[in-house]
């Protein structure tokens, strides 16, 4: 998730605070403070409305498959990025690299997690500046925020595990973690146990609750579990340096990849593919019905997404397709006026990825997941009409 800031945007928006509705959450103790109105699909705007949804649903799909591609067929012309990763080419040198690698992709999004997308809209509601913190609250429009960074948490899981089904892999860290110190991998493990129960335990939805206890205790467990990956005194990221076996380590490599990188992928692709469908038929017959469906398909496209940000590394980043797909928070200002215009072509870009281009970073700003959760959902339900 690439950071952008529209802050003074969204305040030049004119954005009302009022109170949530009756059938918010009890436990939503900020509800005055912090809930917006929201542009409405209507008869005079449903047509570029659906149309722009439909757009924005054919890039995510676009490129789910780039991405896919690149790790099963080929990267910037060459081989494919498993390959290279596999057989330790280019910038990996040795299996401990690919390991390494591994271990710095977890500790990236547990940090992540702690201290931007739960941290930063904490800090900013502590501040008094309670419209930001709302704005910078991942996913709040479908009210998935926990949920989102409970997935999170599981992709550092499956990545540890070297599975997707929550059973620890032959050939993954955490076995060889296991037999060589079983005390800190149960401490790693319950590390990890423990940042997703903390963040599920955040009151629903997150954005009602930025400063809540809970939020406060998420924040902790990501942290503890940063260290234990990466920045403590004893990490695994050092731990795998001081007990490297080249053999262990090539075959936990080439599982990781096969085993959760690509069928991760794979099920981002046929659900980005579910999800267009969904949305075409919002735009060929817009109905409550269709929306809601619609949503479905986003909340089943998500979650895979997700549940691949402990491997936001090779093709992910170099091609851009991050920022693509889970560029946050929005530009609702130039998504209001592309809707009002009813052309598109600001989505695109074009050449070599620059993250400092400003002409691609705006392009990023109105397309992808949220764009489309903008388009599905109000207040955590699929859209009405």
């Amino acid at each position: 998730m690439k950071k952008q800031v529209f802050f003074a945007i969204a305040l030049a928006m004119g954005v009302s605070l009022v109170s949530c509705d009756k059938d918010d959450d009890d436990n939503n103790k900020n509800n005055e403070e912090i809930t917006v109105t929201y542009d409405d699909v209507t008869a005079s705007n449903v047509k570029n409305w659906t149309a722009y949804a439909t757009r924005v649903a054919t890039l995510l799909k676009s490129d789910a498959s780039t991405l896919y591609d690149a790790w099963t067929k080929s990267y910037n012309g060459g081989e494919a990025y498993s390959v290279t990763f596999k057989s330790q080419k280019g910038d990996y040198k040795s299996a401990l690299d690919c390991l390494q690698e591994i271990a710095q992709g977890c500790a990236d999004i547990a940090n992540e997690v702690g201290t931007a997308k739960i941290g930063e809209p904490y800090d900013l509601y502590k501040a008094g500046k309670t419209t930001e913190a709302l704005y910078a609250v991942e996913s709040w429009y479908s009210w998935h925020s926990r949920d989102d960074y409970s997935n999170n948490i599981l992709s550092i899981r499956n990545s540890f595990y070297g599975s997707l089904d929550g059973k620890v892999s032959d050939k993954s860290i955490a076995n060889y973690l296991k037999s060589k110190d079983e005390a800190f991998y149960n401490e790693l493990n319950s590390a990890i146990d423990n940042a997703y129960k903390a963040i599920q335990n955040i009151p629903q939805p997150f954005r009602n609750n930025i400063d809540s206890k809970e939020a406060e205790q998420a924040m902790e467990a990501c942290a503890a579990l940063n260290d234990l990956l990466m920045d403590g005194s004893k990490n695994l990221n050092k731990w795998l340096e001081e007990n490297e076996d080249e053999a262990t380590y090539k075959a936990i490599a080439e599982n990781y990849v096969d085993v959760v990188v690509l069928p991760t992928y794979k099920s981002l692709v046929d659900r980005a593919d579910a999800l267009l469908s969904a949305v075409k038929a919002v735009e060929s017959e817009p109905s409550t019905k269709n929306f809601a469906t619609a949503g479905n398909a986003w909340l089943e496209a998500r979650a895979p997404w997700e549940t691949s940000e402990a491997f936001l590394f090779g093709p992910v980043g170099d091609l851009g397709l991050d920022p693509n797909m889970d560029s946050w928070p929005l530009d609702q200002e130039n998504i209001k006026n592309l809707i009002e215009k009813g052309s598109f072509d600001a989505l695109n870009w074009n050449g070599d990825y620059d993250e400092e281009s400003e002409a691609i970073e705006a392009a990023q700003s109105v397309r992808g997941f949220h764009t489309l959760e903008y388009l599905i959902f109000k207040d955590g339900k699929a859209r009405e009409y």
